[in-house]
């Protein structure tokens, strides 16, 4: 038997008459219907992805609540969040931008880079999912996944109003840069059809996406995900044929191009010093890959189905996403691809996108494969709309939750009654209409700059959440509550420290390379450093308008932060979950249980 379950409040009337065996169980004035449905139905337990979430899982969010108002919809399936985990944010920043990686810093440095900015992210999402996972939010007009909303919670109110508009920055500009690459991937094909265009059908096609409900948003992601996780995975079980000279020209590879100059390009200075610059510019660079990924797990908490369990399952796996899909295409990468490449460095040269300047597809053209490429573009396209999708859902949620936390005017928090922020989504497509900027030559410069600056605010934005998860950390333990955390990452929270560390250290440094004196430049000194001014500026200002500057302390005592209300509901709502979920007898069933 599996359920399906509602919440209903004691000022509910009436309910609807059903020939089922209804379960009705109250706790602290929640009431929890369970309908049965017949077993027989799925007796075979052959789960599919369509299926799997009746199988296994009981559907909190797909029966009617009766609300006084609009408010976020829990529409986002299992296996939607499983795949956003695995597939969600990888995009251009994978498949194009490792070829500046590439002959910036050569193949050690760029797999060496990529190794330790993996190591730094694995702690930050477990520390985004400890959070979420414990009070992951219900339905309500507030994304409480969302990293200002967590930082205003367990940090201070206006720490958390300059990280809310920090993020949306950066999400809304990514959700733009996006936007350009997936018309520069195009014209690989065709120079007939007008940039301007091509970004026009892109917004388009985003919006749709994220003006219907949120069911639509999980579904496209989960298909776009798919392909992209098939074409990474594609791609590095081709690099490891081409490294035993398996392609059409039957040149084995091997470690050819680590070999003697070519594994280190020392690119700033001789010596060990230019090998240790390779790897930090090479850890900078590699940012923009794995820019804001744990954020967009974190923030479906609100909106997706059985929370606990998928959120806690999503962030365990986030680390399969680190090692797979960018420590091995990184060192697929070093492998089929010299850094010296003529190829690549003329496409570099020439501001070239898509699969013109990916490393994969330069690879196998040299490898003598033909049409590939241009099936790799393809993947290259649907992973830019994919990552804009994903980046114009997280912005507009963002947008939402400032607008009722007092963080944004509260007319950017309206709902309608599809559970979409339709006012957010509309400010944030005005923010893709950046994209423009592209169409010339010189606002494509502007544009360059602007889409830089985010990468540097997601490292802001991964210091300040490390820093509201010790704050956290410290209240369930002062509350005596860490035993009913339902997930706990791996030596934590000392792995938080470390990771801490490491994006203060590149928030602080990044730019390092302007006072180099061959290097200097005004416009990469701004790029590299607006963000930190702007950013203590809304933190300052906020609290000169909430009068609470001259304060000495500015953060919450650890005994007035709230760990307590709502963890006995979502333990009980869990508890009805887990109790109902029927485990799968076959092996696909199994499979599918493990996979989504």
């Amino acid at each position: 038997m599996f359920g399906q379950v509602s919440i209903r409040s004691d000022d509910d009337q009436g309910s609807d008459s059903s020939t089922n065996e209804l379960s009705n169980r109250k706790k602290n004035g929640v009431e929890i219907n369970i309908e049965s449905f017949n077993k027989e139905s799925n007796s075979n337990g052959k789960g599919t992805p369509d299926d799997r979430d009746g199988v296994s899982s009981i559907d909190l969010e797909k029966t009617d609540i009766d609300v006084d108002e609009a408010v976020l919809q829990q529409g986002l399936s299992s296996r939607a969040i499983q795949f956003i985990a695995l597939g969600g944010a990888i995009g251009t920043g994978l498949f194009v931008g490792t070829s500046s990686g590439l002959t910036t810093c050569g193949p050690a440095g760029l797999l060496t880079s990529y190794i330790i900015m993996a190591s730094v992210l694995y702690p930050i999402m477990n520390a985004f999912g400890e959070m979420v996972c414990y009070l992951p939010g219900g339905r309500g007009k507030s994304s409480q996944g969302a990293a200002a909303y967590l930082v205003s919670k367990y940090v201070d109110e206006s720490l958390g109003f300059a990280t809310s508009w920090n993020y949306f920055y950066c999400f809304a500009i990514l959700g733009a840069t996006e936007g350009t690459a997936a018309a520069a991937v195009v014209e690989y094909w065709t120079l007939k059809i007008p940039k301007g265009a091509l970004i026009t059908i892109y917004i388009v096609v985003v919006v749709i996406l994220n003006f219907g409900p949120v069911k639509f948003y999980g579904e496209s992601e989960f298909w776009f995900a798919i392909t992209k996780i098939l074409c990474i995975l594609g791609l590095i079980i081709l690099c490891f044929i081409l490294f035993w000279g398996g392609g059409p020209n039957h040149d084995r590879l091997g470690f050819r191009f680590w070999k003697g100059d070519l594994a280190w390009a020392n690119h700033s200075a001789p010596g060990n010093l230019g090998r240790f610059l390779d790897v930090y510019t090479g850890i900078i660079k590699a940012g923009f890959a794995y820019i804001l990924g744990p954020e967009l797990v974190s923030l479906t908490s609100a909106e997706c189905q059985d929370q606990r369990r998928n959120i806690a399952k999503a962030s365990r796996r986030f680390v399969y996403r680190l090692i797979v899909f960018y420590v091995l295409s990184a060192l697929g990468i070093s492998v089929i691809v010299s850094r010296k490449d003529p190829t690549l460095a003329m496409a570099l040269n020439a501001g070239k996108a898509g699969a013109a300047s990916s490393p994969f597809v330069i690879g196998i053209i040299n490898a003598g494969i033909p049409v590939l490429p241009h099936i790799i573009n393809a993947c290259i396209l649907l992973s830019a709309w994919s990552s804009g999708n994903a980046f114009t859902f997280a912005a507009s949620r963002c947008l939402v939750t400032m607008a009722n936390e007092q963080g944004a005017p509260k007319f950017f928090g309206k709902i309608n009654r599809f559970g979409t922020p339709y006012v957010a989504v509309a400010f944030t497509t005005l923010w893709l209409c950046l994209a423009y900027l592209n169409v010339s030559s010189s606002s494509a410069e502007v544009f360059a700059w602007l889409s830089n600056i985010s990468t540097i605010s997601g490292f802001i934005g991964w210091a300040v959440s490390c820093i509201a998860y010790l704050r956290f950390r410290k209240a369930i333990i002062f509350h005596d509550m860490y035993d009913r955390l339902p997930f706990k990452g791996p030596l934590m929270p000392y792995l938080v420290w470390y990771a801490l560390f490491w994006v203060v250290i590149l928030s602080l440094t990044n730019g390092y390379q302007v006072f180099m004196r061959e290097y200097w430049n005004a416009s990469d000194f701004i790029a590299a450093y607006i963000t930190l001014p702007v950013f203590f500026g809304l933190l300052f200002g906020h609290r000169l308008w909430k009068r609470t500057f001259f304060r000495w302390k500015w953060y919450k005592p650890i005994e007035e932060i709230d760990v307590i209300t709502g963890v006995e509901e979502i333990e009980f709502i869990t508890k009805e979950l887990d109790d109902n979920r029927v485990p799968p007898t076959t092996l696909w069933g199994k499979f599918m249980d493990w996979l989504i």
